[in-house]
């Protein structure tokens, strides 16, 4: 039971309302439901989370594992971000049917295109399980013992589940360890694209405006979900039909105004929001720095290329984004960290702990934390950087490199037996054959030329001129025979020799004293958790992001990232038509976009004052993984769809500061706008529910 005293210092609750946390659904009764009413909400904790009835949870689904998306039609109508669905809108794309340039719009059921291997899972409930995965575990236990004692718990509690045969289920950790939750899923395999606007649209203003406000981006893509005869998951068969959900969002007309309530609802990714100040420091000082740097130096060359030919546009556009995301991310985060002045502000926050520790002579159990995250960070600066480059080099920017990687595990694989060779060997050639189906050689030796010096000065482009792996038909002869042969032709490969040291270096060197120092801090930082919360329990502690269903709530604010400059919240089409360029393949605006706002044809989705709402800021706490989660209004409607955080607020993965910290999304009524009046799906509009809840 000590495991879990620490949960009844949430029962707290704080005078002021809380706008930064990402909480579980399922534990919203008390401070949390409250703290929303007060910030404008009218829905109770069930309305949102209900496992007996329909709640507001069962139209949240996890897209892909990545995203997060929103049912909005009786008709399993799902909606999610444009860079979301990117991939499978590349995937379907060509130089004839080219669906990233030109948009898509299914008319019917019948057009609407299967996607093999997408998903998007739903969350039927969630079960504290803490105690049945503590059980046993103590104080004195080392890591790789307490890993070991709840590996034998969660064998137990898996036998023990309760579930339908189609359903799946999850045990995730929270608090670094401290609290363990069960999730009991649902997976539907067969998913299909409905509609997407142009990229014009849904990546209007691209890198320029990536994590930048103000935002005129129509980021949005739609897909249906199909289920079976009784209504459960299936693959994909064409006998199925539309999902039947349990819940789905009605979509507000009314929209958002500044100070108006918020809430998204959605799959955060990652944060690590009780960090000590010296991991701060080496993330945003020394480990970031390494990495933009190696992403900068793909990007111009990707960019270039993108520029001056169609094909390398189409076949690097899902690549680049990526590349560019986190390239951008980064820098932002660096910004942030240092604007807000997130090092000291915890450096004064360890020092209160310091305090509280000798005042409730607790410095016996927990006074050496922070001399430890010393010591152990200094060790670990080093190798933390180098892996990370290494990561970014070989796995993140240049695909030569990735093939030389994973080429390694076919001969490793070779060695084990025929079984596992044969096995690394199919992978390796799917791997192979999804690498090709979108390369171009002189990009790839354009990005190997400007990322591999910073990496290592023994480096040589020659190897483009005679490696079998940047062709698809010689790389995959390199895997033909039995396991000597192919390691044998491998090991001849120019790319392979010149990779092979360095991968070998990261295998022997790198990967295993970056795992064994992680593992340490990771140990350090449960303990450190555990600490906060007993010796420091009127502070607020949320759980930090794993990919789990979470809520964060705040309002509609702008905000002023720097000495007299404010922000409005709401921005407006007549912004895009202020940044159009002609041609240009950021700031293109498609000529019926222009003509209907030179008409000012905006239907029923125009704001009180006649003008065109396009995005929105709120100051709920987001990450990567709420891009496509739905902003609900006080009343339960979707009123937007979140796809991005300003810039100067990215680091909230490590320090959340209301003044500074906004989310951006998409203002449903332009994304009725374009679906209705753009694209003339109009039998989409007619699916969704519309409502006025402020009319009412």
């Amino acid at each position: 039971m000590r495991y879990i005293k620490f949960l009844c210092f949430f029962l707290v609750f704080q005078l002021t309302a809380q706008q930064g946390g990402m909480w579980i659904p399922s534990l919203l009764e008390g401070m949390n439901e409250s703290e929303m009413q007060s910030l404008g909400s009218k829905l109770t904790a069930k309305d949102i989370y209900d496992v007996n009835n329909s709640s507001l949870k069962d139209a949240i689904g996890h897209f892909n594992g990545g995203c997060t998306s929103e049912v909005i039609s009786p008709k399993g109508l799902l909606l999610t971000n444009h860079h979301c669905g990117y991939s499978q809108i590349q995937s379907h794309s060509s130089l004839e049917n080219d669906y990233i340039k030109n948009g898509f719009w299914a008319q019917n059921f019948e057009e609407e295109i299967p996607n093999p291997g997408l998903f998007v899972e739903f969350i039927v409930r969630i079960e504290d399980v803490t105690n049945q995965m503590l059980m046993n575990v103590t104080d004195t236990m080392s890591p790789r013992e307490r890993q070991s004692q709840i590996d034998k718990n969660r064998n137990k509690v898996e036998k023990s589940i309760q579930k339908e045969a189609w359903q799946d289920f999850k045990i995730r950790p929270f608090y670094k360890g401290n609290q363990y939750y069960l999730f009991i899923t649902e997976r539907f395999d067969d998913v299909r694209l409905v509609g997407a606007p142009p990229v014009s649209i849904g990546k209007f203003g691209s890198d320029t405006d990536n994590w930048v406000w103000p935002r005129h981006t129509g980021d949005f893509s739609l897909f249906r979900i199909y289920a079976d005869k009784n209504n459960r998951p299936a693959p994909y068969s064409k006998d199925n039909k539309p999902y039947k959900p349990k819940h789905f969002l009605p979509v507000s007309l009314d929209g958002i105004e500044e100070g108006d309530f918020t809430m998204v609802f959605g799959f955060p990714g990652r944060t690590n929001e009780y960090l000590p100040a010296v991991a701060v420091e080496q993330i945003t000082q020394k480990v970031n720095p390494a990495r933009i740097a190696i992403r900068e130096a793909a990007l111009k060359v990707i960019d270039a290329y993108m520029k001056a030919d169609d094909q390398v546009r189409i076949q690097y556009a899902s690549k680049q984004a990526r590349i560019a995301n986190a390239w951008k991310k980064w820098i932002g985060e660096n910004q942030g960290i240092e604007k807000s002045g997130a090092i000291a502000i915890k450096q004064n926050f360890e020092e209160e702990f310091t305090k509280a520790l000798k005042i409730q002579n607790k410095e016996d159990a927990y006074g050496k934390l922070l001399p430890q995250f010393e010591k152990l960070y200094k060790e670990f600066e080093a190798v933390n950087v180098k892996r990370n480059s290494f990561v970014e080099v070989f796995l993140r920017t240049n695909e030569l490199m990735q093939m030389a990687f994973r080429l390694i595990e076919v001969e490793s694989a070779a060695r084990q037996g025929e079984d596992q060779f044969n096995e690394a060997r199919e992978t390796m050639i799917n791997r192979l054959k999804s690498i090709h189906k979108n390369y171009s050689v002189k990009v790839d030796r354009g990005v190997f030329n400007a990322v591999m010096p910073l990496y290592t000065t023994n480096w040589d482009e020659s190897i483009y001129d005679t490696t079998a792996l940047i062709d698809l038909d010689k790389a995959l002869k390199l895997l033909e025979g039995d396991a000597n042969t192919v390691v044998e032709n491998i090991n001849a490969d120019p790319a392979y020799q010149f990779a092979k040291p360095l991968i070998i270096e990261f295998y022997t060197t790198l990967e295993p004293e970056f795992q064994r120092i992680n593992t340490e801090i990771n140990a350090l930082q449960t303990q450190y958790m555990k600490a906060l919360m007993e010796v420091m329990p009127e502070e607020r502690y949320f759980p930090d992001a794993n990919s789990t269903l979470r809520v964060t709530y705040g309002k509609v604010n702008g905000y002023t990232p720097r000495d007299a400059v404010y922000y409005e919240p709401v921005t407006y089409l007549q912004g895009v038509m202020e940044k159009y360029v002609p041609g240009d393949y950021e700031f293109d605006v498609p000529e019926k976009l222009r003509t209907l706002y030179a008409n000012k044809d905006y239907g029923q989705y125009a704001d009180k004052n006649g003008k065109l709402p396009v995005c929105f800021l709120g100051t709920n706490h987001t990450t990567g993984g709420n891009s496509g989660s739905p902003a609900i209004d006080a009343e339960g409607n979707l009123v937007g769809l979140n796809f991005d955080r300003v810039w100067e607020g990215t680091m909230s993965d490590m320090y959340y500061d209301p003044e500074i910290c906004r989310n951006i999304m998409v203002d449903l009524r332009y994304v009725l706008f374009i679906i209705d009046k753009y694209a003339n799906a109009k039998h989409l509009i007619e699916e969704m529910k519309l409502v006025h809840p402020k009319k009412s």
